[in-house]
């Protein structure tokens, strides 16, 4: 496997990942020669400078994981990667103390003017009145998103004895409730504030959230701090209620159109930065030892995990799935793309519904994951190598197929069971049932018949009349081909005197053996199955 890092992460962080794979630190490479190398790379690593665009990733043809150290993923195009079937990891919890203490310190250098006395002190002008400033104390804020780092600066700021109230409609009220934060409107949240802080990541809902309309809403005198992503505040409306007098301050770590961070020098304009009450750093909220060294190793841990195929962890497309939740799943997941390569080559009629139940234990665990993995092994056989269990689904939609998951806690026979129902473009269902015994996979319903067998690498499925012989014709037919039966299954219809032989072989079985059994008068339809598992 090889690496690229294209921005700075830590010493560990490399020397993790150079235990586990070739890596190439090239943390001054320009956008051209990036194009013309990436092809060579299974993985990059970046922060927020490299832009992982449509473009970088049609040229990486080897290109498996993009990893972000740190948080958003903004300069990541995450539907191209996605469409690519490529995953895309981040660190979210490497940096969030640090950009915590970060929204505490902005804040506090906003409420007493601490930057601002500090340059005037360096000019001679120790005049204590110019900076006389508020305190938090008493205080409501309103914090705007309230996620890992949310509610680490809501915790923080009960300790200075300040009312805190947050807007995030996405969070359930217990949380609002474990950190002893009163759940409010946006407007509520708008009207009611003396400081308001922002927890978000840039979307395209959060984009310019707080434009004039929203400052004309607030309390005249409010202090701002956005440590989150430039773009959520409307810089000309922010800018323009400073001067109105809305605004007394404002502590931006970030903005929407940001300077490079690795030049000594440059011309760099924005008239926020011109406004005396306007404290800026330059996003900063990640940048202490410690936050660097947990996103160096974090983000190593993730990319090598990912490139393994160990599918939990910080993964931004796909379901979110711990590494307890992955290794109990597993064996289901495996269960589920072998059921769904079936269809495929044992149909030819295109599918409109693919309907995934779950019944039993398995009812009753996150299993998002395990329907992608049914959806990757029915894809497979026709779409061949541009299908992944991270764009299945989209490539389902593209397909006009629908996709719905199931579940049903009542069970008999077993603890967990798996079915799988496809409904083809002519209304006709094909059915397929499975189990696990511990790591061991059982297909236990094919198509009508109540079965029991392991799927395996090469497989032949037979549909004959139940009549004498019939084991010695097919025996005869693959010996004839060179290849030994490694186990047989025979599954008889008493209702309509056919029988289902289901055969596990050594090696693959050509189509001309196909073909020689389906000219057997005994056989009604034989298909020849590969790559279950």
């Amino acid at each position: 496997m090889k690496i690229i890092v294209t921005e700075k992460i830590s010493e560990n962080g490399i020397e993790y990942l150079k235990k586990h794979a070739d890596v190439d630190v090239k943390t001054n490479i320009s956008r051209d020669e990036l194009l013309e190398i990436i092809k060579d790379y299974d993985a990059i690593i970046v922060r927020s400078a490299t832009k992982v665009d449509r473009e970088l990733i049609e040229k990486g043809e080897r290109l498996k994981v993009v990893g972000r150290a740190g948080n958003g993923v903004d300069n990541i195009d995450v539907t191209a990667a996605t469409e690519k079937g490529i995953l895309v990891v981040n660190t979210p919890a490497g940096n969030t103390v640090a950009a915590a203490e970060l929204t505490i310190g902005l804040m506090l250098a906003i409420a007493r003017n601490i930057p601002q006395a500090y340059h005037a002190g360096l000019n001679g002008d120790f005049r204590r009145d110019k900076f006389k400033g508020v305190e938090l104390n008493g205080k409501t804020v309103g914090i705007i998103g309230l996620g890992r780092i949310g509610s680490l600066v809501a915790a923080r700021l009960a300790a200075f004895n300040m009312r805190v109230i947050a807007y995030d409609p996405y969070m359930p009220d217990s949380r609002f409730e474990k950190y002893g934060v009163e759940k409010v409107t946006l407007d509520e949240l708008l009207q009611q504030s003396d400081f308001i802080t922002i927890h978000l990541p840039k979307t395209e809902e959060t984009k310019k959230m707080l434009s004039e309309k929203e400052f004309k809403k607030m309390k005249k005198g409010v202090r701002i701090v956005n440590a989150a992503r430039g773009g959520i505040i409307d810089e000309k409306a922010l800018y323009n209620a400073i001067k109105e007098g809305i605004v007394a301050a404002a502590g931006l770590d970030v903005l929407e159109v940001e300077p490079k961070y690795n030049i000594e020098h440059q011309d760099f304009n924005n008239p926020l930065l011109e406004l005396p009450n306007v404290v800026f750093t330059p996003h900063l909220g990640a940048s202490t030892y410690e936050a660097q060294e947990n996103i160096g190793i974090s983000i190593a841990q993730e990319v090598i995990s990912a490139l393994n195929s160990n599918l939990y962890g910080n993964i931004v497309n796909l379901p979110g799935v711990k590494s307890d939740e992955f290794s109990q799943l597993k064996p289901y997941m495996k269960l589920a793309e072998a059921m769904g390569a079936l269809y495929y080559q044992i149909n030819d009629t295109p599918v409109r519904l693919i309907e995934v139940i779950y019944r039993g234990d398995i009812s009753r665990t996150n299993t998002e994951i395990v329907t992608l993995y049914a959806l990757k092994g029915f894809l497979k056989p026709v779409l061949e190598e541009d299908v992944s269990v991270v764009n299945a689904k989209l490539r389902a939609k593209e397909m006009g197929i629908e996709v719905v998951e199931g579940k049903i806690e009542e069970i008999n026979h077993y603890s967990s069971l798996i079915i799988l129902k496809i409904t083809d473009t002519n209304g006709k269902t094909t059915q397929f049932a499975g189990t696990t015994y511990g790591e061991e996979i059982r297909i236990v319903e094919y198509m009508d018949h109540k079965v029991n067998f392991e799927p395996t690498e090469h497989m032949l499925f037979v549909k004959n009349k139940d009549v004498p012989g019939v084991i010695g014709h097919i025996g005869n037919v693959l010996g004839d081909f060179g290849i030994n039966i490694s186990t047989m299954q025979v599954s008889p219809n008493k209702n309509d005197g056919t029988a289902l032989m289901i055969v596990s072989t050594d090696k693959e079985i050509p189509d001309e053996a196909v073909e020689s059994l389906n000219k057997l008068n005994s056989i009604i339809k034989a298909r020849a199955v590969k790559g279950l598992i």
